[in-house]
């Protein structure tokens, strides 16, 4: 029962939106404005992502693919995570960025500096991130193996997962202080 379940939560992640073929309309295959660069300032971390997938753009459905526009002010981050549905293609327009990623067992990490023009691959599931390390902003597109990608910012997930996980876990997994639990929970 425990595997129906699975297959039932994970399917209803990514089951396609049907379209109707006799009100299909051209525009349910265009979506505009990735030339828009996004508000980084919003972002604490100094990112932005503009994630295009079969929500926002029907036409997509059932072809396997989104796209994202990812705009960093200077130094900006987008935090590590990870997208459990699909694997990541990134090509820097404008600047620099660190990137990387970490695989499993051995926990390895793969970085490389990425000037414009430059690809990068994160595989499915990988925790990854990218951070602009230059003075100027930067801006990467990334596409993505999925309709709907999935998700997990990872600090976001553990420290401010609804309900919170509790203290003592993560006091223990991070051998931290209570106060400093307390205070990272506080962020999210």
């Amino acid at each position: 029962m425990t595997l129906v379940l699975c297959k039932t939560f994970v399917s209803q992640l990514t089951t396609p939106i049907l379209l109707d073929p006799a009100t299909v309309i051209a525009n349910d295959f265009f979506f505009p404005g990735l030339n828009i660069p996004s508000n980084t300032s919003a972002n604490k971390l100094g990112s932005s992502v503009n994630l295009v997938n079969v929500d926002k753009f029907p036409g997509l459905n059932t072809l396997g693919i989104s796209l994202a526009r990812i705009d960093f002010a200077p130094y900006g981050l987008n935090p590590p995570h990870t997208h459990p549905h699909g694997t990541e293609l990134l090509v820097v327009i404008e600047g620099t960025l660190l990137v990387g990623f970490v695989t499993s067992n051995p926990n390895k990490l793969f970085t490389k500096v990425l000037n414009k023009g430059d690809v990068f691959v994160f595989p499915i599931g990988l925790i990854h991130f990218q951070f602009n390390t230059g003075e100027t902003n930067s801006l990467a597109f990334s596409s993505l193996s999925s309709q709907n990608p999935g998700l997990i910012t990872i600090a976001n997930a553990v420290f401010g997962s609804n309900p919170p996980i509790n203290p003592d876990v993560l006091i223990k997994v991070f051998q931290l202080d209570k106060s400093v639990v307390d205070y990272l929970q506080k962020q999210f």
